[in-house]
């Protein structure tokens, strides 16, 4: 099991997130958890490219405080919405682990997480996706809760992904 953090910015992780606190609370009580029981924690960040002020040496590109990864931890930089894209080198990475089973949070749910989370499955890996650890923030055709009921309660269960609560995911942590 690896634990992918995605896409946890300081520019998008903030109170325009659907249920913001829960989500925040999770996200650090998973990676804490996984760090305890030696699981390792990979972050993804997005670079919409320089000039756009969400690129390398922006303010807004990197990791959220709270989150913030330990320097022997992993991050891998993407471009696209999928943290799996061959551009990306994770899939190589995890392969070379022979890891099989993805543990997935993050931001947005209806972007970089839904696309990982289907890439994920594509390439054979068990994912596991905790209640309230992912987020996203309203758009022009769904609002914020919406989103997140419609991927992690309709297209994702039995479909993609096993969508767990907080209590299953903290079993699986601890191996």
């Amino acid at each position: 099991m690896t634990l992918l953090v995605i896409d946890t910015q300081k520019g998008i992780t903030d109170d325009r997130l659907y249920k913001f606190e829960k989500f925040k609370a999770n996200v650090k009580k998973l990676i804490s958890l996984a760090r305890a029981n030696g699981v390792e924690v990979v972050f993804v960040q997005h670079d919409d490219g320089p000039g756009t002020g969400f690129s390398v040496g922006d303010v807004d590109y990197e990791i959220y405080d709270e989150f913030a990864p330990e320097a022997s931890e992993r991050i891998f930089a993407k471009a696209v919405n999928s943290a799996l894209h061959p551009s990306t080198d994770l899939y190589d990475y995890l392969k070379e682990k022979k890891e099989d089973s993805l543990m997935i949070v993050g931001l947005m749910t209806n972007f970089c997480i839904d696309a990982t989370i289907k890439t994920a499955f594509d390439l054979g890996f068990e994912i596991y996706v905790p209640e309230y650890a992912n987020s996203t923030s309203d758009n022009e055709y769904m609002d914020k809760e919406t989103c997140y009921n419609y991927h992690n309660k309709f297209l994702w269960p039995d479909r993609f992904a096993n969508c767990i609560s907080m209590d299953e995911a903290r079993e699986l942590l601890r191996g």
